[in-house]
């Protein structure tokens, strides 16, 4: 079962792999041997959409050049979607300050063009807003690019309800490339998107892509109130997510899950699938065995109106209001 990205011809499988833990110290993919194994896995187990960035990899262009090496001949089996223009890391580029700029958007290609060893980029997505950058300088230079056949299809992360709205009137008052995409933060337990993200994804006909949707491994059902599992990656690196999280709520939806048949991991899944407009859910692994987890728990279970509206009930999204 495949599905498209928002108004585009893009069809990527409903739940993605994201990239980020490729050469991560101590997870199992911090060397290449470890994801040779998750993309072998992913690849058999019919995840399409692989989800990275420039700055992924705990050293700027790590997992892209890891990905590049694991490919190999198997690039034209998935969807490639990788970022540019994320502050959080220093780039190796000029003008880098201005990371929406077409002299940065230029280098930035060609950099990962180059480490992932391919002609061509699937969906290439400005991974945070520039303010230092007017959006019609980006999207003329992004336009460019899907001209030259260098990228397929755009899309943006992290933009807000505004800024959404913008860049689609920008891109069609200038006659350029629209984008189809909008990758943000989005769970049961982080449903911010919902009040203005998701909406203006819906009315600009664009596919959502939600990342950290099982909230760094809260909802896959490994943790309880008791038990917080010390080699997860929260308590590593984000323990205050499981020492601030509702677990009240947490404790109702497992028993929901426990009445409904399912694991936490399938309702969770097969929530965020019925969420309009979700194309596909994008999920980090570090190992085959969640690969395999994650894939078939996405084709396990779709709630129903009334299973939506219990799952609703515990984690209500926000108001409109002010």
């Amino acid at each position: 079962m495949t599905r498209t990205l928002g108004n585009s011809g893009l069809v990527v499988s409903p739940v993605g792999l994201g990239c980020n833990n490729f050469g991560r110290p101590g997870a199992p993919t911090e060397d290449q041997r470890g994801t040779d194994a998750v993309i072998g896995a992913a690849i058999d187990a019919g995840i399409t959409l692989f989800d990275t960035a420039d700055m992924y990899g705990y050293a700027f262009g790590r997992s892209e050049r890891m990905m590049g090496e694991a490919l190999g001949a198997r690039r034209d089996r998935i969807v490639l979607a990788t970022k540019f223009g994320h502050p959080g890391m220093d780039a190796p580029y000029t003008n880098a300050e201005a990371r929406g700029s077409r002299r940065y958007l230029r280098q930035a290609i060609e950099g990962s063009l180059t480490r992932l060893r391919t002609d061509w980029i699937d969906l290439y997505q400005l991974h945070m807003p520039d303010p230092l950058t007017p959006i019609a300088e980006t999207v003329v230079a992004l336009d460019e690019l899907v001209r030259e056949g260098k990228v397929r299809y755009l899309g943006h992360s992290n933009l807000s309800g505004w800024q959404i709205a913008e860049a689609h009137f920008v891109a069609r008052e200038l006659g350029c490339s629209a984008f189809i995409s909008a990758q943000n933060e989005l769970s049961l337990v982080q449903r911010d998107s919902d009040r203005e993200v998701l909406p203006a994804a819906r009315h600009f006909g664009l596919g959502v892509l939600p990342f950290f949707p099982l909230a760094n491994g809260l909802l896959t059902g490994k943790f309880t109130r008791d038990h917080f599992p010390a080699d997860s990656r929260i308590m590593r690196q984000r323990p205050h997510v499981a020492e601030n999280a509702d677990w009240d709520a947490l404790d109702a939806y497992r028993a929901l899950c426990d009445d409904w048949d399912v694991t936490m991991l399938e309702a969770t899944f097969g929530y965020l699938l019925t969420h309009e407009p979700v194309a596909s859910v994008i999920a980090g692994a570090t190992t085959p065995e969640q690969i395999a987890q994650n894939a078939a728990a996405g084709d396990a279970f779709r709630p129903s109106a009334a299973q939506r509206a219990a799952i609703d009930a515990l984690f209500p999204a926000p108001t409109t209001e002010a």
